[in-house]
């Protein structure tokens, strides 16, 4: 695949710090960006939102089946924050290398992890595959799938820069199976797995079968561009609103305050957003996925087995899927066009 014509290279990028990599063909003080921050500030922001401890293990499986989602602090020890925070920054500068102008493929200012890796995962990186198997987290995966057999099916993460001063659409991360031909292509490409024949089911109607965790790199706050949920819609079999349509109150629905080294744990089918970045810092959230034991897509062999062979142990079996062999090489790398680049999201 050729570079794109709308992107060009920014060399300069990979020795500019990471908080100032931002406002790239935005007024930070313009009077509409101002406004809004001081909007924001005021308003965003889920109102009693609930922030539990690792050891609240039942606590936090209810959360998440009551809202979809649940936050839970100090899952990252200092060290383990650093080193995260470390392969962040150096896979952010190498993305934005690529894209002098900070046109995204999520939107201006906004980036998926993975959508910009060959393998479509960065768990061939050492900070990613370590958190496959968090002793903070993994008790809350094992309660929530109501096994220890669930499997991993990568990790990747998203990150906005400062400027990124739009919404990105509500929508979910999985759907039912749909088959697709592109205009001019006689390819037929399948997306996504679950399909009733019967037509009485859809994957709403499933227990939970797909599960991210985010981990906060830096603070949520009311305006550095915090994931918005919204509570108790990963059953909703309601058309998800577009942001012509979404009421404001779902615009404020943000994850915040919320402090770095958290993880932020979702039911994929529960509605989310990207918010604007107003601040002056870079908001990264990589994650780790995983699937109930019951349930499978297709899966690369993302993970190269020197890393594997790291893993704990319980690490291993999650990752038995993703794993390649020992002498199979996992090619790695940013794609040409940096992920598949889609329409850039409006406020309404």
């Amino acid at each position: 695949m050729s570079k794109p014509p709308h992107l060009t290279d920014d060399p300069n990028a990979l020795s500019t710090p990471l908080d100032e990599l931002g406002w790239v063909n935005v007024e930070p003080n313009a009077a509409d960006v101002v406004e809004l921050r001081e909007y924001l500030r005021a308003n965003n922001g889920i109102r009693g939102l609930e922030i539990l401890t690792p050891d609240q293990v039942d606590e936090a499986t209810r959360v998440f089946y009551r809202d979809g989602f649940v936050v839970v602090r100090d899952v990252l020890s200092d060290d383990q924050l650093a080193f995260i925070r470390g392969g962040c920054d150096e896979v952010i500068h190498e993305i934005l290398s690529r894209d002098a102008n900070r046109f995204g493929n999520r939107g201006s200012h906004r980036y998926s992890f993975g959508g910009s890796s060959l393998t479509g995962h960065l768990v061939h990186r050492p900070e990613w595959s370590m958190l496959v198997d968090l002793p903070s987290v993994t008790p809350i995966l094992t309660s929530i799938f109501g096994s220890a057999n669930y499997i991993s099916r990568g990790g990747g993460g998203d990150f906005c820069l400062p400027g990124a001063k739009e919404y990105q659409a509500l929508h979910a991360d999985m759907s039912d199976r749909r088959e697709y031909t592109p205009p001019g292509s006689t390819h037929l490409y399948t997306f996504g797995s679950f399909h009733d024949p019967r037509g009485k089911l859809n994957y709403r109607d499933l227990p939970c079968p797909y599960v991210c965790c985010n981990f906060l790199m830096v603070d949520f706050t009311a305006f550095n561009g915090a994931t918005r949920q919204i509570p108790g819609t990963q059953h909703s079999q309601q058309p998800i609103p577009d942001l012509n349509e979404e009421p404001e109150w779902m615009k404020l629905s943000a994850v915040c305050p919320a402090p770095a080294g958290s993880v932020l744990i979702r039911d994929v089918r529960a509605w989310h957003g990207g918010t604007p970045n107003l601040s002056d810092e870079v908001r990264a959230i990589p994650n780790a996925e995983f699937y109930a034991p019951w349930f499978r897509e297709p899966m690369r062999h993302s993970m190269p087995y020197a890393i594997f062979d790291e893993l704990s142990e319980h690490g291993k079996d999650v990752c038995r899927f993703i794993v390649a062999d020992s002498n199979e090489e996992v090619k790695t790398g940013y794609r040409d066009d940096i992920g598949s680049v889609r329409p850039q999201s409006k406020r309404g």
